[in-house]
């Protein structure tokens, strides 16, 4: 059965009684070139596991399956494993795991799956679960690589620079963690049914953590609060969440140490910027603290 050819899909689909879910983002692909590309894209070979969010009826996991020495799929939907168990018949080295990927340990998972193999992670991702999915994923510390399909408009986010419109926390969440690339964009025609979108493939490469950031969780709650509020100055939106520990007096010579204006928003800052910031926030805490217990 040709996974990639719509008339036979639909065929398949009505044969089994399966309709399409909104609710899950249900979106299959039927241009063969696509499943390929991300396949390759993703770096599986000998040697290496893949673990799988989303097979839906396995159109990717049979490209992966073709490449990786193993490829563990986790569904949600129940109504697609037995669709799975027809079109997966001739791939030994695939195993479909109902679940939620939301509430699965991924390390776990992977360390019981993939015992001594290189571990990556491939999807087409649900537009719909798209930031705590690749949160997950990038959380679960133990993929060599994570290559996913999503929204573009998500995918210009993960990657954008600073002081561009796209850029904003989670954009400082994913570079603080990974190397992402924009690999190319896939047309609403590549599936069905067709969504009203673009969408692009993006791969995620670990990086270790920057030398430059002494306290992830006090960097990253500077990161919020930086971008709490877009149309706000940093100053405004440090002082909204710092307040009323430190003075706006307090945050401004902060700011101004950093050496950034005092009108500057925090779209403008980079990693190295905000783990600045938040060194010279963190010190002004502990000093205040040193001051109270005096």
């Amino acid at each position: 059965m040709n996974l990639c050819d719509a008339g036979q899909v639909k065929a398949l689909l009505a044969r089994r009684g399966f309709h399409f879910s909104r609710s899950m983002g249900q979106n299959f692909l039927i241009e063969d070139w696509v499943p390929r590309e991300i396949a390759r894209a993703s770096g599986a070979g000998c040697g290496c596991g893949v673990l799988e969010v989303g097979p839906g009826i396995g159109v990717l996991t049979c490209r992966l399956s073709a490449l990786a020495d193993k490829v563990v799929s986790v569904e949600l939907d129940r109504t697609l494993l037995p669709i799975l168990e027809e079109t997966l018949a001739g791939c030994g080295n695939v195993e479909i795991i109902p679940g939620d990927i939301l509430k699965i340990g991924l390390a776990e998972l992977a360390e019981e799956k993939f015992p001594g193999m290189k571990v990556l992670a491939c999807a087409n991702l649900p537009y719909n679960i798209t930031t705590p999915a690749i949160t997950a994923l990038i959380e679960a510390g133990c993929f060599s690589a994570v290559t996913v399909m999503v929204q573009r408009e998500v995918a210009r986010r993960i990657c954008a620079a600073p002081g561009s419109r796209d850029y904003g926390a989670f954009s400082v969440y994913c570079q603080y963690h990974t190397r992402p690339e924009l690999l190319f964009e896939v047309p609403p025609s590549c599936f069905l049914p067709a969504p009203k979108v673009t969408s692009a493939v993006l791969r995620m490469t670990p990086r270790a953590a920057p030398e430059e950031v002494e306290d992830p969780e006090y960097f990253f709650r500077v990161v919020r609060a930086a971008f709490a509020q877009r149309r706000k100055t940093l100053l405004n939106c440090l002082s909204a969440a710092f307040s009323p520990r430190l003075s706006r007096e307090a945050l401004s010579g902060a700011v101004a140490r950093c050496g950034l204006r005092e009108d500057v928003r925090g779209e403008r800052l980079g990693i190295p910027e905000f783990a600045a910031l938040a060194g010279a926030l963190k010190e002004l805490e502990g000093q205040r603290d040193d001051i109270s217990e005096r």
